[in-house]
């Protein structure tokens, strides 16, 4: 009995683990907005680089920014940016929608997805 307690503690440590990791962490989600800063811009009112500007991007309709030229595929897709959307994009915008014109392969670590997407849920 106490061989199925200490396996069941250790499935729920592990996934909590998992669970804090997945919560993200804002400010180092600014610093890993820096890679993305190369091409989007993130301020109110600022235009568009060569990507669309990403202020307010959390709960948007994607490819609706109007001084930005999307992609047909971008357009679309029907994807509203939620926060688990954001997520899947993030870690591979060709997967998630292919023809798409960003250049990006993607963010491979999920602790820094969950930050960058924590830091651009702020941006409003």
């Amino acid at each position: 009995m106490s061989l199925r307690i200490l396996v069941i503690a250790s499935l729920a440590a592990a996934f909590a683990a998992g669970a804090a990791q997945a919560a993200g962490n804002a400010a180092n989600g600014a610093t890993v907005f820096s890679r993305c800063a190369i091409c989007h811009s993130n301020a109110k009112g600022a235009p568009a680089r060569i990507g669309p500007n990403l202020f307010a991007i959390a709960g948007r309709k994607a490819a609706t920014q109007p001084d930005f030229s999307y992609s047909a595929a971008l357009k679309n897709s029907g994807i509203t940016w939620t926060s688990a959307n954001l997520d899947k994009w993030i870690a591979a915008p060709a997967a998630m929608v292919p023809g798409n014109r960003m250049a990006f392969a993607g963010v491979a670590n999920a602790q820094q997805r969950a930050d960058l997407v924590a830091y651009l849920d702020t941006l409003k």
